[in-house]
């Protein structure tokens, strides 16, 4: 039997299918996509979105192997980070007047794409796109046929202090400053990687090295810190999930995957978050991944990306 290898996927190149473009929110403002075709025979239709300070080109890899596999993909920036331009005062501080704005992009862009796009839809999202995806499905805005959940920021891996506390603080830092000044320190150079960075997001140094790649290629994508105003809202929208039937109330099936060496997001507060779905599944993994699992090394990130394929094929069936 002859097998037909297929070609390497360069993490550094938009993939020959893919067709990047802008779609516009309500109030005109411009957001980034990609766009792949659906394979042959279809097998549903995918919507990545990436997290706080994120670019969908760090996920190439993944939407391409997706693609490959039959879906029909589709990612996009979140508004004023990436290519979709900025909400703050400068090029580089994440900045947000409240999570409900992205909220409405999301439904927004969910119902047009689905209105497009072939079945079963699936939402999958990293970190700070997973919390507002969660949102979002608590305020039944988006009706999704399965989500896949990357280290989801349900909670921040910081200071084991009450939320309200620490919202509290928040909501003081945006009194005493302007909100959209950064809420922490980035590098010493402006623009610069922090030299300690790597270590958090993954083992792998040249995934690693993809993201500094497509920043020199593409400076628009380069972030740093959130706001104080960033911050407050995130623990807003954090009090939000945690009350009592909010996810209880999400009725579809969810994989959340979580790491228990993530230094950025809280492994407890994803695994309190799956135990609460319904239809929650958790995918727990240990020091073998750090907080960007979908970029680990490849010993890491096979049978991550094996489980996500096993349980759409359970929950999000072919048609």
């Amino acid at each position: 039997m002859n097998v037909v290898a297929r070609p390497a996927i360069d993490r550094r190149a938009i993939p020959a299918a893919a067709r990047e473009s802008v779609w516009h929110a309500a109030d005109g403002h411009p957001i980034r996509r990609i766009d792949w075709p659906g394979g042959t025979p279809a097998r549903g239709s995918i919507l990545f979105l990436p997290g706080r300070g994120d670019f969908y080109e760090k996920y190439l890899e993944t939407l391409e192997e997706w693609h490959r596999a039959g879906w029909r993909v589709t990612a996009a920036d979140w508004r004023g980070q990436a290519g979709s331009g900025r909400l703050g005062r400068d090029d580089v501080t994440g900045h947000v007047a409240d999570f409900a704005i992205w909220i409405d992009d999301l439904a927004q862009l969910w119902a047009q794409w689905t209105a497009e796009t072939p079945g079963p839809h699936v939402i999958a999202a990293h970190s700070m796109g997973g919390h507002l995806v969660l949102r979002a499905l608590v305020a039944k805005r988006i009706a999704p046929d399965a989500v896949v959940l990357s280290a989801p920021m349900t909670g921040v891996n910081g200071p084991p202090l009450p939320l309200g506390f620490l919202h509290g603080v928040a909501r003081a830092m945006c009194r005493i400053g302007d909100p959209a000044r950064p809420a922490w320190k980035w590098s010493e150079k402006p623009g610069e990687l922090p030299a300690a960075r790597a270590s958090l997001l993954t083992h792998d140094p040249d995934r690693y090295a993809d993201e500094q790649w497509w920043r020199e290629h593409r400076p628009e994508l380069a972030m740093g810190p959130g706001s104080w105003r960033w911050v407050e809202r995130a623990y807003a929208s954090w009090i939000m999930l945690e009350a009592p039937g909010a996810l209880e109330s999400i009725a579809v099936p969810v994989l959340v995957i979580s790491t228990s060496a993530d230094r950025l997001v809280s492994h407890p507060a994803n695994c309190a978050a799956a135990r609460r779905l319904p239809q929650g599944e958790l995918l727990a993994l240990g020091p073998e991944a750090a907080h960007e699992v979908l970029r680990e090394v490849d010993a890491v990130r096979g049978p991550i990306m094996a489980r996500i394929d096993e349980f759409l094929d359970k929950v999000a069936p072919a048609p």
